[in-house]
C-alpha cells in the first residue's frame, strides 16, 4: 500500500482537529521540531495516529521503555490494520553484559537470553523499512544501538520470482551467506529444507509461514506460502524477497576485508601490549580474536560479532554505527512519546556503554573498534533527525529550546477535569490527612500520599498502619517487577494508601485514585519543581472525583505555576463540557481491562504457592519447568511484567532445589 488508512469508530473531538491540523500544516512547511503538549486521557495517540496518515511518511515513534513500547505498538496496530506497524525494543528477555572488575580479576562472560518472538518482530521491521513506505516502526531506545550496515542487508537479499532463471544449488549458497542453516528436522525461523527440487525457506521475520520455491531444472517454477504446521498451502506469490537472518550479515569480499582490519588492528593492539610489558593482555587479546576471525572465516560469524562492527560495516573509527535510524529513508518522521523521560535518557546512554567497554579494551579482553559498538551520542542521534514530534504532558527544557511550534491538548474526550486543588497549611497536617483519607476509603476509592524523606515515608507508613488503614510504602530500594506488583495490588483491593517519595514514573495511572496529597508541597526542588508537581497532580486526572491536597504554608513560584496551569487546564476543559452537554466520567474500562490481567497473574501465582516447602525433589523440577513454561509464554506474548514476576518464581523455586542438594 503507498498510503496509511487510519480505521477508528472515533473522529477527532476536542481540541484534537486543531492539534492535527497545525503539526500537520507545520511539518509541511518544514519545521524540524516540534511539540504536542497533551494531558492524561487527551487522546494523544489517536493525534499521532492521524499526524501520520495526513503526513504519509515512514514513521518512528520512541518511547522510553519496553512495556510502554508494547502498549503503543497494539494500538497503532489497531489504527493501521492496513499498513505495516512494527516492533522494534532489545531482544533480551535477560541481559549480563560482558565486564571485567580489575579490582578482583574477575571477568564476567556475556549471558543472554534471546527472545526469539521479539527477534522475529525486529528482523520484521527492517525488512518491511526495505520494501515500503506505508511504515510504523514503535521502538524503546534500544533503536539508537549499533545494528548492521542497511547498505549491506538490503544488498543481500535475496529476490525471486516464477519464471526468473536461477540454479537451485546457487539460491541454496546464497542462503548460507546470508545466515539461514539448512535443517531437515527442525524447521524454525532461519533455517531451509531441501527435497529434491523444492526448496522450503523458514524467513527469519515470520511467524507461522514458510516460503515453498518449486524448480524446474534452471527456472523458478512456483512459490508459494504455506503453513510451517499442517504443510497446506496458503497462496501463491508473484514475488518473494528473502531477507538475511541476522542484522550483522555481509558479502565475501566485505567479510574479508574486515578480517585484513582485524588482523592489522590486532597486531597493532598486541604490539602496544608488549610494549607497556603487559604480557597477559597481549595473549588473552590474541587468543580471542584469533578465535573469533577463525569463526568469522569458516561460517560467516562468531559469538560477539557486534564487537567487529566497524569493520564489517567499513566504518572509520569514531564514527556513528548504524542503527535502524539509518534504514529509514530520509524524509522519515520520529516521533517521541513521554519526551520530558525519553530525551534524557537517550542522552545519558552513551557514556554508561563507554565506561564499561573501555575496562574490557585495557584489560585485552576486547580490540579498541569494540568502542563503536555502541548507542549514539545524544549530538550524532540529533544529527539523524528529519523531523520529529515530541510528545509530552510536562514538555522538558530541551522541547522549549528546540520547537518550532507547540500545540496543546488538554479537552479529554471523557470530559474528565483536572483535579481541584486545596492549599491546606502544615500545622496538623497528618490528623487532617487521616480524616480525608478516612473519607475517600469509606467510598472504596484510592489515595496517593507524597512525602519529601524516606524517613517520613516509613513513619507516615508505620503511624497509619497502628490506625487500622490499609497502608503500603513505595520506596527507591523496590524493582520494576515488585512495582507493578504493588500497583496490581492496589487495582485488587488489597490496600487503600500507597505513600512514597517519588511517584512520578509510569505504571502508576490508577483510575481508582481519587485522591492526591502532596507533604511539604512549599520545599522547592526536583520532587515539588512545576514539571514534577503537575505530574503528580495528573494521577488523580482519571477519576471524575479527582481532587488534589496540598500542604504547604506558603505558595512558591513552581506551585503558583502548577496551580495556575491545572486551573487553566480545567476551565477549558469545563467550558468545553457545558457547550456539549458532556457529564465527566471515571476511566473505568482501562481499569477492567488490567484487573483482568492482573487476576489471571494473581491465579497463576495461587498455583505456584502450593507451599513449595512441603514438595518432593521430583514434584518441584516440575514445578520449575511449568514455571519456565509460562514465563516464556508470557515473554512471547509480550507482557513482561507477568515474564518478570515468573522468572523471580523460578529463581526462588531453583533455589530451594539447590538447598535439597
Amino acid at each position: 500500500m503507498d498510503h496509511f488508512e487510519l480505521v477508528s469508530e472515533y473522529q477527532p473531538t476536542g481540541d484534537q482537529p486543531k492539534a492535527i491540523a497545525d503539526l500537520v500544516a507545520g511539518f509541511k512547511e518544514g519545521n524540524q521540531c516540534q511539540t504536542l503538549l497533551g494531558v492524561t486521557g487527551s487522546g494523544k495517540t489517536f493525534t499521532m495516529a492521524n499526524v501520520i496518515q495526513e503526513l504519509n511518511k515512514p514513521t518512528l515513534i520512541i518511547a522510553h521503555n519496553k512495556t510502554l513500547a508494547a502498549q503503543l505498538y497494539g494500538e497503532f496496530k489497531e489504527f493501521f490494520p492496513n499498513n505495516a506497524v512494527e516492533y522494534f525494543v532489545s531482544y533480551y528477555d535477560y541481559y549480563q553484559p560482558e565486564a571485567y572488575v580489575p579490582s578482583s580479576d574477575t571477568y564476567i562472560a556475556k549471558d543472554s537470553a534471546i527472545n526469539d518472538e521479539i527477534d522475529k518482530l525486529r528482523h520484521s521491521a527492517t525488512a518491511a523499512l526495505s520494501e515500503r513506505r506505508d511504515v510504523i516502526i514503535v521502538a524503546s531506545v534500544s533503536c539508537i544501538y549499533g545494528l548492521g550496515s542497511p547498505i549491506d542487508y538490503k544488498d543481500m537479499v535475496i529476490s525471486l520470482r516464477p519464471g526468473m532463471e536461477k540454479d537451485r544449488d546457487e539460491m541454496i549458497r546464497k542462503l548460507i551467506d546470508i545466515q539461514y542453516t539448512r535443517n531437515e528436522m527442525d524447521f524454525h525461523r532461519g533455517t531451509f529444507r531441501v527435497h529434491g527440487d523444492v526448496v522450503e525457506i523458514f524467513p527469519a521475520g515470520s511467524g507461522e509461514l514458510a516460503v515453498r520455491v518449486e524448480f524446474f531444472g534452471d527456472e523458478v517454477d512456483r512459490i508459494t506460502e504455506v503453513d510451517v504446521l499442517t504443510g497446506e498451502i496458503k497462496r501463491d506469490l508473484k514475488h518473494i524477497a528473502i531477507f538475511p537472518a541476522s542484522h550483522y550479515v555481509v558479502s565475501k569480499e566485505n567479510m574479508e576485508r574486515a578480517i585484513t582490519a582485524i588482523e592489522a588492528e590486532l597486531e597493532q593492539q598486541v604490539r602496544y601490549f608488549k610494549g607497556e610489558d603487559k604480557l597477559l593482555e597481549a595473549q588473552r587479546i590474541a587468543e580471542r580474536t584469533n578465535f573469533d576471525v577463525e569463526m568469522m572465516r569458516e561460517t560467516g560469524f562468531c559469538s560477539g560479532i557486534e564487537n567487529y562492527s566497524r569493520h564489517l560495516t567499513g566504518l572509520a573509527p569514531g564514527q556513528p554505527p548504524h542503527t535502524l535510524i539509518d534504514y529509514f529513508p530520509d524524509d522519515f518522521v520520529m516521533m517521541i512519546d513521554e519526551s520530558h523521560m525519553t530525551v534524557p535518557q537517550i542522552g545519558g546512554m552513551y557514556h554508561g556503554d563507554q565506561s564499561r567497554k573501555r575496562t574490557l579494551v585495557d584489560y585485552g579482553f576486547r580490540l579498541p573498534s569494540a568502542l563503536d559498538n555502541r548507542p549514539l551520542s545524544f549530538e550524532e542521534f540529533e544529527s539523524k533527525i528529519n523531523q520529529v514530534l515530541f510528545v509530552s504532558a510536562t514538555p522538558g527544557k530541551y522541547e522549549d529550546e528546540h520547537e518550532l511550534l507547540r500545540t496543546e491538548q488538554v479537552i479529554r474526550p471523557t470530559g474528565l477535569l483536572d483535579p481541584e486543588i486545596d492549599v491546606r497549611p502544615v500545622e496538623g497536617q497528618i490528623d487532617d490527612l487521616v480524616g480525608e483519607i478516612k473519607k475517600e476509603t469509606d467510598k472504596k476509592n484510592k489515595i496517593l500520599v507524597t512525602t519529601l524523606t524516606k524517613r517520613m515515608a516509613e513513619d507516615l507508613t508505620d503511624y497509619m498502619r497502628e490506625l487500622g488503614i490499609r497502608v503500603k510504602y513505595l520506596h527507591s530500594d523496590i524493582d520494576t517487577l515488585e512495582r507493578s506488583e504493588i500497583v496490581r495490588d492496589m487495582r485488587l483491593d488489597v490496600f487503600d494508601v500507597l505513600v512514597g517519595i517519588n511517584l512520578l514514573r509510569e505504571g502508576l495511572d490508577i483510575p481508582e485514585i481519587s485522591l492526591v496529597v502532596i507533604l511539604d508541597a512549599d520545599k522547592e526542588g526536583f520532587l515539588r519543581s512545576e514539571t514534577s508537581l503537575i505530574q503528580t497532580i495528573g494521577r488523580a486526572a482519571r477519576n471524575s472525583e479527582g481532587h488534589v491536597i496540598m500542604y504547604a504554608d506558603t505558595i512558591t513560584d513552581s506551585m503558583r505555576k502548577a496551580l495556575d496551569e491545572t486551573e487553566r487546564r480545567r476551565s477549558i476543559q469545563m467550558k468545553y463540557n457545558e457547550e456539549h452537554g458532556i457529564t465527566p466520567q471515571s476511566i473505568h474500562k482501562a481499569v477492567r481491562d488490567l484487573i483482568t490481567i492482573s487476576r489471571k497473574a494473581a491465579s497463576a501465582e495461587m498455583q505456584i504457592e502450593k507451599d513449595p516447602e512441603s514438595m518432593s525433589k521430583a514434584e518441584l523440577e516440575k514445578l520449575v519447568g511449568e514455571v519456565t513454561k509460562q514465563m516464556r509464554k508470557a515473554a512471547a506474548e509480550l507482557n513482561f511484567e507477568a515474564a518478570a514476576e515468573l522468572r523471580d518464581k523460578m529463581t526462588e523455586l531453583k533455589k530451594q532445589l539447590l538447598d535439597m542438594d
